[in-house]
């Protein structure tokens, strides 16, 4: 594996910088990473790989959800919705929990908590009892990311971070992936009550292997920034209304893709849950890794470089998603799909290294959190909202609205990039916080 990483782009992973400053105060001078810094980020991407998979193994279960509890698609959208919300809502106090105490301790938590709602959600006999497991499962996620987050930051130096923070958001999206094509196999064979049970006893290994880990060092808990200072940052601000704008729409073609390819497109259930998974596993997974290499690359260069390469990537992608969704052949479903999944993968990386870049290192859970209590929260209704509006007109539509409010979430990273050109990448009202070396 090292060999293989190391005769690719993906050379610099391996890399820290060490020696005189760039242009923006990156250092230029590469020393190999140790062990402890490539099982750190193996081990929470392996973890972010079981986390996305109890997510979003519930994506090819819908049409089987929808024939056992007799329910409307709106109801089937609250699924995600209330995940979300729940994901949103324990945000906060969970990066106030990993900002000031230990953060492994935090992540096991997580685990246990998605691994246990995802088992429970296969005993689900009610609507009601299935929609109450399902947003427990945000209450793990909410626990792990902020923490591992912030762990991965600390633990590489800044001009490796969208590098880094892409590894781990790689393995969510394989978890992604896997738990949609696991779903629609075990679901369609065996039922969607094995899928669940299969997905949440996966947890239990990553979980320990956390126990493994060390803590990256950090600073005093008298450095926390408080929330309202956060706040007070326009950038940050910016960044969170184009964050919310990008999940609405994400997580709701996420969520509603193989139930479209399925009743528009002419997809078995089986069919629609393998082939969308192989082709976003390709090209999600490759444009995670691109995403965060070119922004590192254009943030060695310009103070908003990966604010940029998201903005970019995002409006490359909304031509190809327009065509997926109206074409009548299948291929060019697929195609448009690939295009469009590759260049939307790229905001994984970068997102929570420009958030890092802004804040001071005891503020870097805090930050995520507050930064997902909002996108989730509001963007979490995506799903609920695009589900009424199906009910209402046709399920084509509602992903073409998907499709536009992205739009409006990239045009929104070229504000967040005017205010980094006005103010700095960091704030002055944050100014006496960044006190540590590689702040």
């Amino acid at each position: 594996m090292y060999r293989l990483v190391s005769d690719n782009f993906f050379l610099p992973l391996y890399q820290v910088a060490r020696g005189s400053p760039g242009k923006f105060g990156m250092s230029t001078k590469p020393i190999p990473l140790n062990a402890q810094q490539i099982r750190l980020l193996a081990v929470l991407a392996l973890v972010n790989f079981v986390n996305f998979a109890a997510r979003q193994v519930v994506v090819p279960l819908i049409p089987l959800l929808r024939d056992h509890f007799h329910a409307t698609d709106a109801r089937l959208g609250a699924l995600q919705m209330w995940l979300l919300v729940v994901l949103a809502v324990a945000s906060i106090p969970f990066g106030f929990f990993a900002d000031r105490f230990n953060r492994i301790t935090v992540i096991v938590i997580g685990v246990a908590c998605w691994s246990v709602a995802t088992l429970v959600s296969g005993l689900a006999s009610t609507y009601a009892f299935l929609l109450f497991a399902r947003a427990a499962v945000g209450l793990g996620e909410a626990a792990y990311a902020p923490a591992a987050q912030s762990m991965i930051s600390g633990a590489f130096p800044q001009e490796r971070r969208a590098r880094a923070q892409a590894i781990f958001a790689a393995g969510m999206l394989l978890g992604g992936v896997g738990g949609q094509a696991l779903g629609g196999v075990v679901g369609q064979h065996y039922g969607w009550q094995y899928a669940l049970f299969l997905v949440g006893l996966l947890g239990i290994v990553p979980g320990i292997a956390v126990f493994s880990l060390e803590e990256p060092a950090r600073g005093p808990r008298s450095e926390v920034v408080p929330i309202p200072r956060l706040l007070s940052v326009p950038a940050f601000v910016a960044m969170i209304a184009a964050g919310t704008c990008i999940t609405f729409s994400s997580v709701s073609l996420l969520f509603w893709g193989i139930d479209f390819a399925v009743n528009y497109k002419d997809f078995s259930l089986g069919q629609a849950s393998v082939s969308l998974s192989l082709i976003a596993m390709i090209s999600s997974v490759l444009g995670v890794l691109v995403g965060g290499s070119v922004a590192d690359s254009l943030q060695k260069r310009l103070n908003y470089g990966r604010l940029l390469a998201i903005a970019v990537a995002f409006l490359l992608a909304a031509p190809f998603l327009i065509v997926a969704i109206q074409a009548d052949e299948q291929w060019m479903v697929l195609a448009g799909m690939a295009i469009a999944g590759f260049f939307m993968s790229w905001y994984h990386g970068p997102v929570t290294a420009v958030i890092h870049d802004m804040m001071p290192r005891r503020a870097h859970a805090t930050s995520v959190g507050v930064y997902m209590f909002v996108t989730q929260l509001l963007g979490g209704l995506g799903p609920h909202l695009l589900g009424k509006i199906s009910d209402f007109h046709d399920l084509q539509f509602s992903l073409e609205i998907a499709v536009a409010v992205m739009v409006c979430g990239a045009l929104l990273l070229f504000l967040v990039i005017y205010f980094v050109r006005r103010d700095g990448l960091r704030h002055p009202i944050l100014e006496t916080f960044h006190v540590e070396p590689g702040d």
